[in-house]
């Protein structure tokens, strides 16, 4: 059973910094890059981040380009989303999803890879930035 476990969230201020971990068992880790989604109340869920371990290499939505920094531990099979100069609009509940991008006129897309059947998007992390 695929389990992804995400975890970090919090309350704070414009500016700072947040890191979300998200735990990954049921599936080959090297196999799929892991990526980070949110959801906003009353707005679509975006990708934001996807993070290829077999790469070593990220990829960014314009949005948090240059503040977030995606990761990964092969050893413990996590992901992290380091999320520095936090803004209001950043404030979402994310997920974390194997994930794959395209890319169009120099900016990066994310979207959820279907292949890893995660089920249901569960609860998330609720990150909340204050203004």
């Amino acid at each position: 059973e695929v389990q992804l476990q995400a975890s970090g969230g919090g309350l704070v201020q414009a500016g700072g910094s947040l890191t979300l971990s998200c735990a990954a068992s049921g599936f080959l880790f090297d196999d799929y890059a892991l990526g980070w989604f949110r959801q906003a109340p009353g707005q679509e869920r975006e990708g934001v981040t996807c993070i290829s371990s077999s790469e070593g290499r990220s990829y960014y939505t314009d949005s948090v380009k240059g503040r977030f920094t995606g990761s990964s531990d092969r050893a413990k099979k996590t992901v992290y989303l380091q999320m520095n100069n936090l803004k209001p609009e950043d404030t979402a509940v994310y997920y974390c999803r194997a994930c794959y991008v395209h890319e169009e006129n120099q900016s990066y897309y994310v979207h959820v890879d279907n292949r890893v059947d995660s089920g249901p998007w569960g609860l998330g992390t609720q990150v909340t930035v204050s203004s």
